[in-house]
C-alpha cells in the first residue's frame, strides 16, 4: 500500500479504507459506487486528503471486499451481515418485531422491510446514539401508523421533567414535536450507584479521581469489561501508546503505533483519521505519563468480576455501554453537552449544517445518560438546563464559590505570569466585584473540555485579547493556563507573546 508522501501514509490510507468498507458494509447500497465517503467527513482538513486521493481509497475498499469474499482474509461482523442483505432473504415468519430501531444500520432496515411479514417497529428517536456506526433511524424511515409508549415505571416525574426539558434543547435547533414522558416509577433505594461519561476519557479520569481519592472505596466495576476502555478498536493499548511517549518503541505491540516515530507522528495520523479514541488515549498519557501503570493496577485491583457486580460500591460506564441498563443513583460526569455550547452552536449553525445530526445526537447522549436513573441524579450546575430546580432527585453539583482571598492569590500568580511573559499588565484597582461583572468565569475550574478548546485556540494562533474574551477570564488567567499545560513546549510559542 502506498504512503502518497504522506508521514505513515499506509496506516492513514489503511483507517479510511476500513471505514469505507464498513460505511458500505451498512449500508443498503448494492454496490460501493453508490456511495461517496466523504459525505461520513465532517473535519474540513480530512476532507481535503481523502478528496484528493479518493480513487485510491475506493480502489483499495473494493479490493478489502475482494478478499474478504474469496477468503483471503477473515471476514468482518458488518460483511456477513452486508451478505445477507444482498441476498434479499425471505424469512419464514407471520410477525417480527424490530427493537431498538433507532439504531439500525440501514442495511439491517433494507432486510427487514422487504419481509411480507406482520412487522412491528419499536425505539426511541430521542435514544439514537451510533450514528458513528452509520446508524439510521428506522422510525423516521418507516411510515407506519405510530403509537406512543410515554409512561416509563423506572423514574419519577422529577426525573421526566429533566429528560423533557433536555430535548427541548432540540428546539433551538430544528423544530421538534413536544414530547411528554410520564414518569410513574422512582424508588427511595440506593442500592446500586453508577458513574456515568460521554467519553472513555471522561470516565476513566472520574475513575482516576475516585480511586485516588476516596480511601473508603474497594470494590468497583466498569459495565463491558475494564480492559475495553484502554484498547481502543483497531486494537491499540493505553500501554503502546505510553511506550511510544517515552520512546520505547521495541516494547509496543500495535503494529501500527510501532510504526510511528514520535507522539507527533501519532497526532498527525489522528488529525488525518479522525481517530477519536487513539486521540483520548493521547490525552490520557499527556496528562499522567508514567503514572498510569500504577494507576492502572490500582483501579484493576479494586474492580470485581461479573459474578460479582452487586458488591460494587460504585459502577462506572459510558453512555454507550450502559444503554438499556438502570440504577437507584446516577452521577454524571461533566464531558456533555451543555446548554450553552448548543446556544453557541446555534449562533454560528449557518455556516456548520454537517454538524447539525452530531450536535442532535449529543443532546441524546444527555437524555439517555439522565434516563438511567430510577432514583436520583448528580448533576454538574452547567450541564442543567436554565431554570430547573434542584430537588431530593437531583442534586446540582456546584461550581465551588471563590472566596476573596482566592481571588487575591490568582490575580497575583496571573500579575506574575504576566509580567514573565511581557504580556498582560497589572490588574487595576476595579474592586471584586466590578472584576467578577467583567470576567464572570475568570476564576471557574477549568475542566477537560475548555482545556482542550483553550489547546485549540492556542494552536490556532488566536491572539490573547481575543482567548480571553473568549472563554470569559483575564489574560493572565488565560497565560497561566497555558503554562500549566505546557501549551508553549508542547506546540512552540506559535503566537509570540501573546500581544
Amino acid at each position: 500500500m502506498q504512503n502518497n508522501g504522506e508521514p505513515h501514509g499506509e496506516f492513514i490510507f489503511a483507517n479510511h479504507i476500513n471505514k469505507f468498507v464498513a460505511y458500505f458494509c451498512n449500508s443498503d447500497k448494492d454496490k460501493i459506487k453508490d456511495l461517496d465517503y466523504r459525505d461520513t467527513i465532517l473535519d474540513s482538513k480530512v476532507k481535503k486528503f481523502v478528496s484528493s486521493t479518493y480513487n485510491y481509497i475506493e480502489t483499495h475498499a473494493r479490493r478489502f471486499l475482494a478478499m474478504m469474499e474469496s477468503g483471503e482474509i477473515e471476514i468482518t461482523h458488518d460483511f456477513y451481515l452486508k451478505k445477507f442483505q444482498l441476498k434479499s432473504p425471505v424469512l419464514p415468519y407471520d410477525f417480527i418485531l424490530f427493537d431498538e430501531a433507532q439504531d439500525a444500520s440501514a442495511a439491517m432496515l433494507d432486510v427487514v422491510m422487504k419481509q411480507p411479514a406482520i412487522k412491528v417497529i419499536v425505539g426511541d428517536t430521542h435514544q439514537q446514539i451510533y450514528g458513528w456506526r452509520f446508524a439510521v433511524n428506522s422510525l423516521e424511515q418507516a411510515v407506519y401508523e405510530t403509537y406512543h409508549l410515554t409512561s416509563s415505571f423506572r423514574f419519577s416525574q422529577t426525573v421526566a421533567d429533566l429528560a423533557m426539558r433536555i430535548l427541548d434543547y432540540k428546539n433551538q435547533i430544528v423544530p421538534m414535536p413536544q414530547v411528554t414522558i410520564k414518569g410513574c416509577g422512582g424508588n427511595n433505594d440506593h442500592t446500586t450507584r453508577a458513574v456515568i461519561a460521554r467519553s472513555n476519557l471522561g470516565l476513566l479520569l472520574k475513575a482516576i479521581e475516585y480511586v485516588t481519592e476516596d480511601k473508603k472505596l474497594k470494590h468497583i466495576y466498569f459495565e463491558g469489561n475494564i480492559n475495553s476502555y484502554t484498547y481502543a478498536d483497531e486494537g491499540a493499548s493505553l500501554y503502546d501508546v505510553l511506550n511510544l511517549y517515552n520512546g520505547k518503541r521495541s516494547m509496543i505491540r500495535d503494529k501500527m503505533i510501532s510504526g510511528m516515530n514520535s507522539m507527533n507522528d501519532l497526532e498527525t495520523y489522528i488529525e488525518k483519521t479522525e481517530d477519536k479514541q487513539l486521540g483520548m488515549m493521547v490525552e490520557i498519557v499527556k496528562e499522567y505519563g508514567n503514572e498510569i501503570p500504577g494507576i492502572l493496577k490500582n483501579i484493576k485491583s479494586k474492580h470485581v468480576e461479573n459474578t460479582d457486580k452487586h458488591k460494587a460500591q460504585l459502577i462506572f460506564s459510558t453512555v454507550h455501554r450502559c444503554k438499556g441498563m438502570e440504577y437507584d443513583t446516577i452521577d454524571l460526569v461533566n464531558d456533555f453537552i451543555t446548554e450553552e455550547k448548543i446556544e453557541k452552536f446555534v449562533k454560528e449553525m449557518a455556516s456548520q449544517q454537517l454538524m447539525i445530526p452530531k450536535v442532535m445526537e449529543e443532546i441524546n447522549l444527555l437524555y439517555v445518560a439522565v434516563t438511567r436513573s430510577k432514583n436520583k441524579i448528580k448533576i454538574h450546575e452547567q450541564m442543567v438546563p436554565k431554570g430547573f430546580p434542584e430537588s431530593a432527585q437531583i442534586e446540582v453539583i456546584k461550581v465551588p464559590e471563590i472566596t476573596d482571598n482566592q481571588i487575591m492569590k490568582l490575580m497575583r500568580e496571573d500579575f506574575e505570569i504576566a509580567l514573565a511573559h511581557q504580556a498582560a499588565g497589572k490588574p487595576k484597582g476595579n474592586g471584586f466585584d466590578k472584576i467578577r461583572e467583567k470576567h464572570k468565569d475568570a476564576y471557574r475550574p477549568w475542566t477537560i473540555e475548555l482545556d482542550e478548546e483553550l489547546t485549540v485556540c492556542y494552536c490556532q494562533g488566536w491572539e490573547l485579547k481575543k482567548m480571553a474574551d473568549h472563554f470569559g477570564r483575564t489574560k493572565g488567567s488565560i497565560l497561566s493556563r497555558i503554562t500549566k499545560l505546557g501549551l508553549d513546549d508542547l506546540y512552540g510559542d506559535v503566537i509570540g507573546t501573546r500581544d
